[in-house]
């Protein structure tokens, strides 16, 4: 057992506010309330100590994909992201087929079942061909509940989240479908009105999928599913702060409209996360990524990112100039209690798990915790 520690003299970032000269005790796997008395004391005076990051659509890093590696190229691919201090994540697909899918469901399934991964998102087969992004046209498919249900149950409960076009046949059936197995609704790769939007919400849908991004742009006659997500207390809605994806004037407005405790960062990474630029593959489509942007090669679409969330923290408070506690909570809370793991991680409170990340004074990462074991050991000239 290693030596309980004390991490202390850092601004500490708590539910309750940011603690100057603060300490974080950690005892075998969790933070604690005291400090035992052979206790490692750390000095940290001059970082900033947040829990740590909370990834819930994230496709693969490290030059590895979620949706088709091995069991060594998965966890190649979260330990990718967790050097850049991302502890907690959720595996997302893209669209196949339903056999691909329902085996790719069985092979995450046992990872979450480890504790490798907090669980499984299926960002399609069930989109708009209208708006289907880095996704394969011809796999695409109406949402119908019984397909769903197949996703579900082949994940053996490590379901967290399925991205729906919710306007499509089948579209509200399954959102309550998903609602009543406590699997988060998503609404995206959407061609919705916001009339129909409005009808996913009130079915139990609760979160947008990369807001913005692969849905109809707002409108002033037809507001479309953007003004109806935002509006919405119901909805947490999904940013990527990449730079590419969104100016910064829509992340103000995002921010704006839905509150910092209905914002969640995601990176929607995928295997050139963390790895460099070149040619990969997204599912059955390849993509060319140059200067850290991904798109396809056939149309030039967008195609998922090549962002780590410390990357994300350090340009929400130098460039967007957002308030350390609100992409605190982006990172970490708010997508922790969406997940359903918020009593375990998503904030630094004695009881839960020891995941943590260390930053300097720039924000950039220094240091990375998770259960109590250094990820990244810290670099704290």
């Amino acid at each position: 057992m290693a030596p309980s520690k004390v991490l202390a003299g850092a601004r500490v970032v708590l539910p309750t506010g940011i603690v100057d000269g603060g300490r974080v005790i950690v005892d075998g796997a969790r933070i604690v309330g005291s400090a035992p008395e052979n206790a490692e004391i750390i000095d940290v005076r001059g970082h900033w100590l947040v829990p740590g990051f909370v990834d819930m659509h994230n496709h693969g890093g490290g030059g590895a994909s979620f949706t088709s590696g091995t069991v060594e190229e998965v966890l190649k691919g979260v330990h990718t992201h967790r050097l850049h201090g991302t502890t907690t994540l959720v595996a997302s697909t893209v669209t196949g087929d339903m056999h691909g899918l329902v085996h790719r469901a069985g092979l995450l399934s046992e990872l979450a079942e480890q504790g490798d991964i907090a669980g499984i998102h299926f960002e399609g087969p069930f989109i708009s061909p209208c708006r289907k992004g880095a996704h394969s046209e011809e796999l695409l498919r109406d949402p119908d509940p019984a397909e769903v249900r197949k996703l579900i149950d082949a994940a053996r409960g490590r379901a967290k989240m399925v991205t729906l076009a919710t306007e499509l046949p089948g579209g509200i059936d399954s959102v309550r479908l998903l609602a009543e197995h406590g699997v988060i609704a998503a609404i995206g790769h959407t061609d919705a009105t916001y009339e129909q939007t409005r009808e996913a919400i009130d079915a139990g849908a609760s979160v947008a999928t990369h807001l913005f991004n692969a849905m109809p742009a707002l409108g002033h006659r037809t507001p479309g599913p953007i003004a109806a997500l935002l509006e919405d207390e119901r909805i947490t809605v999904e940013l990527i702060n990449d730079g590419t994806h969104l100016h910064p004037a829509a992340l103000e407005l995002a921010f704006h409209h839905a509150g910092a405790d209905r914002v969640a960062f995601i990176t929607d990474a995928m295997d050139a996360a963390g790895f460099g630029d070149g040619r990969y593959m997204l599912g059955p489509l390849e993509v060319e990524v140059a200067e850290g942007v991904a798109r396809l090669v056939e149309g030039g679409s967008i195609a998922g990112s090549t962002l780590t969330l410390d990357r994300a923290f350090q340009r929400a408070v130098t460039i967007d100039r957002l308030p350390v506690e609100d992409i605190v909570a982006a990172l970490s809370a708010n997508p922790a209690r969406l997940l359903g793991v918020y009593d375990r991680v998503g904030s630094l409170e004695p009881g839960k798990d020891a995941d943590l990340v260390i930053l300097d004074a720039d924000f950039a990462l220094k240091g990375v915790m998770r259960g109590g074991a250094w990820v990244v050991e810290p670099q704290l000239d």
